[in-house]
C-alpha cells in the first residue's frame, strides 16, 4: 500500500530520481519547488507539485498540512549544479542558512501535519578528524574553522532539529554527489551516485530505526555498513 509523501526539494538532483522511484512504487508524492517551470516537470514525473519557499514558514506549513503526509522527505539544498569554486563561499553560507532555517520550518510543519517520519539529507564529510573509517556515532567537526565551520554548523543544526523532533527522524549522511543534475561525473571519496542516494531515501521511508546513516560507496574514510544492514541499501 502506498504512502502519502511530502518531498521537499523534489526538483533537485536527488529529488528528481527519488520522485520517479516513489511514483513507480505506488506512493502519492507532493513535491516542492520554487519554480512554476519546474512544477510542470514534476507533473511529468507523476508528482503533485507544490510551489512554495521553505523560508516562508506560514506557506510551507499550509502546503504540508494540505498534503496530509505520512512521511516528509527533506532533499533541499541551495547549491546549484557545477558551482564555480570562486563562489563556493557564497553558496556555503546560503546552504548553511537553508539547513538551519529551512529545516526548522519543515520540521515544525511536519509535526503540525501529523507526519510519522521525517527523512533528511545531510553530508558524510563533516566528521571530526579521527580513526578511519568514520561511523555514525563518531563526533562531527564542531571545532572546524573558516568555510568548513559554516558548512558543519549548518549540518549540525539540521541534524539536531530532525533527531530531536517528536517523530521518527532519519538522517542520511550522503557522500559527495555525482551523476545527472550535479554537474559532476565523478566525485572524490566519500562519494555516491544520485540514483543510489535516492534509493537510500526510498528505503528509509519504511526501514531503519530513528537515527543517522552514512550513505556512500565503499572507501577507506567512511563505513556505510549500518545503512546496508538496517536499510538494505547497497550501491548499484
Amino acid at each position: 500500500m502506498g504512502h502519502r509523501i511530502f518531498l521537499a526539494g523534489a526538483s533537485g538532483a536527488i529529488g528528481r530520481p527519488l520522485t520517479r522511484l516513489l511514483v513507480a512504487a505506488g506512493h502519492d508524492v507532493i513535491g516542492t519547488t520554487r519554480s512554476a517551470e519546474k512544477a510542470e516537470q514534476l507533473k511529468v514525473l507523476g508528482a503533485e507539485p507544490a510551489v512554495v519557499d521553505v523560508y516562508d514558514a506560514e506557506a510551507l506549513a499550509a502546503a504540508v498540512a494540505a498534503a496530509r503526509p505520512e512521511i516528509v522527505i527533506h532533499q533541499l539544498t541551495d547549491l546549484p549544479a557545477g558551482v564555480d569554486p570562486a563562489r563556493m563561499a557564497e553558496f556555503a553560507v546560503r546552504n548553511a542558512r537553508l539547513r538551519r532555517e529551512g529545516t526548522a520550518n519543515l520540521v515544525k510543519a511536519a509535526i503540525a501535519a501529523g507526519a510519522r517520519r521525517l527523512v533528511a539529507q545531510s553530508i558524510a564529510w563533516a566528521y571530526a578528524p579521527g580513526p578511519l573509517p568514520r561511523r555514525e556515532d563518531d563526533p562531527l567537526d564542531r571545532n572546524a574553522e573558516g568555510l568548513r565551520a559554516v558548512s558543519v554548523g549548518g549540518v549540525i543544526a539540521l541534524e539536531e532539529a530532525v533527531l530531536a523532533a517528536p517523530l521518527e527522524g532519519i538522517v542520511l549522511r550522503y557522500g559527495r554527489l555525482y551523476g545527472p543534475g550535479t554537474g559532476v561525473e565523478t566525485a572524490a571519496a566519500p562519494a555516491v551516485h544520485v540514483e543510489a542516494a535516492a534509493k537510500a531515501a526510498l528505503l528509509a521511508m519504511d526501514r531503519g530505526s530513528a537515527g543517522v546513516f552514512n550513505v556512500a560507496e565503499s572507501c577507506e574514510a567512511l563505513s556505510s555498513e549500518k545503512a546496508e544492514r538496517e536499510l538494505g541499501w547497497k550501491v548499484g
